[in-house]
């Protein structure tokens, strides 16, 4: 052994009392054991906590994340804090802090641990890891029994827990009877002891692929009304957390040659979150509509001043101005955050939006100004300066000016402060207060001001159009791209466009600088509204049914194939609620069927004449429709909800997504056998 192990041996034979052997006859038996396999050293392997409401559970990192940080644990310098980018570089890893920091959005600080020993209880439905120092003294006493070849080991803790090693196999743990509720469990349940396991491979966990380097497309998200995003009430955040999963899972079956070859990498999805800026302290707007709302029935007029209440926001100038200058402002700042951390990046970027969020999209693509009159004024080649203000004289003005020397010693101006989020700012030690008066300063002041600065804008300019709308009249932002594709989800764009006055959409009217639109919907949503009807009028043009990933029937035909299998009562009192359903599913396209479809559908009903639909996608269909879960509820108005945000797990919708990216990109789509 290494002078480490001996030192190790005498520290835990402090704590370690042998068992006696049970018989003479485990000595006679020694000459015919095996020789013993030497000691190896545990593999360790890097999770990170998550916490929700009411459990914690513990994650594994992908095995090249985990590598990363083990490598800088290894060599890192102990005076020096290590910082290793994770999942995608979504994340940066603090490896001395032991914590783990979100790098685009807002998100409380998570522990990191250095896994390599975990227990699992009884009722656990997963292994847990135990403290980095707990496994440590677990180790050495593990060291210690294989080395000696000596088992039935008893290790002590101080808080009166203790671990037997039986054999290498069998490692138990077992709580004091003092310390368990024995209002709870019955004697025999106080003795039960927890399985202990060395090292991940020897439990069952689900380690993650890692995600390839290369982003080869940008896109991002922005969210409808309210902080939820589904009946899961999950923020933005995670909503498209699982999108992005559920794209990577797509890529390496729709693209799995691609991948291989080494054609393609990812296409990475970041959220845009506006709702906290405009229910945020710097509007006080809650706090004013609050004042007026009545008492009764407190839930629903909190969840309505919460999430409908925004649609009244948007159709007003003041807050109109605040949500776009949001939106703007973010989609902005993380663009250059992304470019930062990814130089080589040199991939298109594209948006969604869902429900509001698509109209805020819309909103803002029609007054982008194109080519030269985008950055008027504005050399290109010199960054734009947020103002003539020094950072001396914007701390002043806030009366901050004491911090001003905490951030002149991280080298931050005006530019890299307006990129800075809360939990930086918190880092360098400033209070809650004085962090939230700098936040606000610079989203409410000077990024709004930089993204004007950068063009003449005017109220929306609908000259290809009939007629003009009753739209709100506010100074639009400019984005810092031309984005490739606007997708919307739920869009209520049309109805929008409608009641503003404007009839019929010009078919050679397109956005100044996106080429792309595709309005994505399902048929049971009540807040989406087609496109297409407002461009051809002359013809009934049913929508573009999206083929389900796994090539599932048309929507009518499995409604129909899973009522038959209900029982006689069921489906009576089904039937009449679904009727006008049905009778739309009926009217559902032919042309755009999968391959598996009802071979009864003949050659002629699936031909159709191509039809050019207007220049907002470039002359191709526009209106897309879901075929997706069409019994998913049989309450009718909880069916409508979960249709309008059904989206963000939608394989089908990411998988639109994907093909119209990487068709761009010359990459061909593969259909995976089944």
């Amino acid at each position: 052994m290494s002078g480490g192990q001996i030192r190790n041996v005498g520290l835990v034979s402090q704590v370690v009392d042998e068992a006696s052997p049970s018989s003479t006859s485990s000595f006679e038996m020694l000459d015919m054991e095996p020789v013993p396999a030497p000691y190896q050293e545990v593999q360790p392997h890097w999770f990170f906590c998550r916490r929700a409401e009411d459990n914690t559970s513990w994650l594994p990192f992908s095995r090249e994340d985990s590598d990363k940080l083990e490598n800088a644990c290894n060599t890192g310098k102990l005076c020096e804090e290590v910082v290793v980018a994770v999942d995608g570089e979504r994340y940066d890893i603090h490896v001395k802090e032991r914590k783990r920091y979100a790098v685009y959005w807002e998100q409380a600080p998570t522990e990191v641990r250095r896994c390599t020993w975990f227990y699992k209880g009884d009722k656990d439905t997963r292994f847990m890891p135990y403290p980095e120092d707990f496994s440590n003294s677990l180790e050495e006493a593990y060291m210690i029994a294989v080395t000696l070849d000596e088992w039935k080991r008893k290790l002590e803790f101080p808080n009166g827990e203790t671990i037997i090693l039986h054999n290498p196999k069998l490692i138990m743990q077992y709580q004091p009877i003092g310390l368990q509720d024995e209002w709870v469990s019955s004697p025999s349940e106080q003795t039960r002891p927890r399985t202990v396991k060395r090292g991940v491979d020897s439990i069952s966990v689900e380690i993650p692929d890692g995600e390839p380097e290369k982003v080869d497309h940008l896109v991002f998200m922005v969210h409808g009304i309210g902080p939820a995003c589904d009946l899961r009430f999950r923020s933005i955040i995670q909503c498209v957390n699982d999108f992005r999963s559920a794209s990577l899972s797509l890529l390496a079956s729709h693209y799995k040659r691609a991948q291989q070859d080494g054609k393609i990498g990812r296409v990475e999805f970041l959220p845009v979150n506006w709702h906290s800026a405009l229910h945020g302290d710097a509007t006080g707007v809650d706090e004013d509509i609050q004042r007026i709302t009545l008492p009764s029935i407190s839930r629903l007029r909190h969840f309505t001043n919460d999430t409908l209440l925004d649609l009244f926001f948007y159709n007003s100038p003041t807050y109109c101005q605040t949500i776009v200058d949001t939106v703007a402002s973010e989609i902005n700042r993380l663009h250059t955050l992304f470019k930062q951390r990814h130089p080589e990046f040199n991939g298109d970027v594209s948006v969604v939006g869902h429900s509001l969020g698509s109209l805020i999209l819309f909103d803002m693509l029609t007054n982008q100004r194109n080519g030269s009159e985008t950055r008027k004024g504005v050399p290109t080649n010199e960054p734009f300066r947020l103002s003539c203000d020094t950072l001396e004289q914007t701390l002043t003005r806030l009366g901050l000016q004491q911090y001003l020397d905490t951030l002149q010693t991280e080298n931050l101006d005006l530019e890299s402060l307006a990129l800075c989020q809360d939990g930086d700012l918190k880092d360098l030690g400033i209070p809650l207060g004085p962090r939230k008066k700098i936040l606000n300063y610079m989203r409410r002041k000077w990024l709004p001001e930089f993204h004007r600065a950068q063009s003449v804008t005017s109220a929306v300019d609908y000259e290809y159009f009939d007629m003009g709308i009753g739209q709100v009249s506010i100074d639009y932002p400019q984005l810092a791209f031309h984005p490739q594709t606007f997708f919307a989800f739920g869009s209520p764009i049309g109805m929008f466009l409608t009641v503003r006055g404007l009839k019929h959409i010009d078919p050679n009217y397109t956005f100044p600088t996106c080429k792309s639109f595709y309005n994505i919907y399902h048929p049971y949503d009540p807040v989406a509204y087609r496109i297409e009807p407002m461009i051809v009028s002359e013809v009934d043009l049913e929508p573009m049914l999206i083929p389900h990933h796994k090539g599932r029937k048309r929507m009518h035909l499995e409604l129909k194939d899973s009522l038959t299998r209900m029982s006689m009562d069921l489906k009576n009192n089904v039937l009449g609620s679904l009727r006008t359903a049905w009778q739309s599913f009926a009217r559902l396209p032919v042309a755009a069927l999968p391959p598996e479809a009802e071979s009864s559908v003949s050659a002629e009903q699936t031909e159709q004449p191509e039809i050019k639909v207007g220049m907002l996608n470039g002359g191709r269909r526009i209106d897309y429709v879901l075929q997706e879960k069409p019994i998913e509820s049989f309450n009718e108005y909880l069916f409508a909800i979960q249709s309008h945000l059904c989206y963000w797990e939608s394989e089908d919708t990411a998988l639109l997504l994907l093909k119209e990216i990487y068709d761009k990109l010359g990459v061909a789509f593969e259909q995976p056998q089944q």
